[in-house]
């Protein structure tokens, strides 16, 4: 898993901002995991990964919201692919997804935080590194992986998440709404997929 100095200050910040950084980076791998599915003309699986999603958005913005995290899960754990001999590359991708949502879950269910955060942090770029690794078909080590400019440019993105979570003066609810509408609207993946409806 690759490791970024992005992670420890991400751990400093307040719980609801750790898992506030973890749904931006869910919601930015979630069009891999439609892109997968589209592939297998299974538009319910997407679905489900949504409403999941939408309920970690929810337990931020709604003080006290009643969601069962446990049920989430097992949701979840139903709807990430299975890797057979003939899978398209794009199954890993949509696997990666799944596990960062998974253990945005955990966070809920284990009160542990930190762990989870640099974890979704690591697997991104871990997703964004072995695309380019599939591309070129050459294996890098970790050291070499973090210097290709796609991880640079990920951990970019997460310095700078980081950055508008510590320094943000706004109101709680206005920061997760925006955050939230932001990444939607973008709708482009870490490595660059394309949501077209």
């Amino acid at each position: 898993m690759i490791k970024n100095p992005v992670q420890l200050r991400i751990e400093k910040l307040p719980q609801w901002q750790q898992r506030l950084f973890m749904a931006c980076l869910c919601e930015r791998m979630y069009p891999n995991f439609v892109f997968y599915y589209q592939q297998q003309q299974n538009d319910e699986a997407p679905k489900s990964y949504k409403k999941i999603l939408d309920l970690v958005w929810e337990s931020l913005l709604v003080e006290d919201a009643k969601i069962n995290f446990d049920l989430q899960l097992e949701k979840l754990e139903a709807i990430i692919p299975t890797v057979t001999d003939d899978s398209p590359y794009m199954v890993y991708p949509a696997i990666d997804a799944c596990h960062a949502l998974s253990e945005v879950l955990h966070s809920y269910l284990s009160g542990e935080i930190a762990e989870h955060s640099a974890k979704v942090s690591s697997l991104s770029a871990t997703t964004v590194a072995e695309f380019e690794m599939t591309k070129t078909n050459v294996a890098l080590t970790e050291d070499e992986q973090q210097t290709l400019p796609s991880v640079i440019d990920e951990f970019d993105l997460q310095w700078e998440l980081f950055r508008l979570l510590r320094d943000e003066n706004n109101e709680q609810s206005e920061l997760i709404k925006g955050l939230k509408d932001e990444i939607r609207s973008v709708r482009t993946s870490n490595i660059g997929v394309f949501l077209s409806n």
